[in-house]
């Protein structure tokens, strides 16, 4: 190995990355492809510790791998990203007000469930009474469906986001 190069366990080392990550990132394109040594071993520029930090941290922010495949590819075509990456996070900002505002909703819900399974007397129900109370009148109206939407989760793991 050439001292101005890293393997990718020695990469991963400096960056706070494991080597099957930065395997998976290479091959959907967000780092470029590394050189190979006579041994066969991947070999990256000791810049690509970088490159892996501004991954997780634009991971962190929420951003997935093809948005991240995007902007690195800015980047290696010679541009500045940054237009493109404001756009990208003024998008995540405005999608994550629209989930913020959908838990909400979700937990007033909830809590009205709660309140409406506290006073109601635990009569004949098909399950719990705690939920099909909220079905059949509870605080919202006669009849009335309490239809819960279906939320998300944020992923915070470091896979194909």
């Amino acid at each position: 190995m050439r001292e101005s190069t890293l393997t990718v366990g020695e990469l991963g080392r400096r960056a706070g990355v494991g080597a099957k990550a930065i395997r998976f990132w290479e091959a959907r394109g967000v780092l470029p492809p590394a050189a190979r040594g006579a041994n066969g071993y991947r070999l990256y520029a000791p810049e690509t510790v970088e490159v892996l930090r501004f991954v997780r941290q634009a991971q962190d922010l929420g951003l997935s791998l093809a948005e991240i495949r995007q902007i690195a590819a800015i980047r290696r075509g010679g541009r500045p990203p940054c237009v493109h990456v404001r756009r990208l996070l003024a998008a995540k900002a405005r999608e994550l007000d629209a989930k913020l505002q959908a838990l909400l909703a979700l937990r007033r819900r909830v809590r009205a469930s709660l309140a409406a399974a506290r006073r109601a007397p635990a009569g004949p129900a098909a399950v719990c009474p705690c939920i099909e109370t909220t079905t059949r009148g509870g605080d919202h109206g006669p009849g009335e469906s309490v239809a819960l939407p279906r939320v998300r989760r944020v992923p915070r793991g470091r896979g194909d986001r």
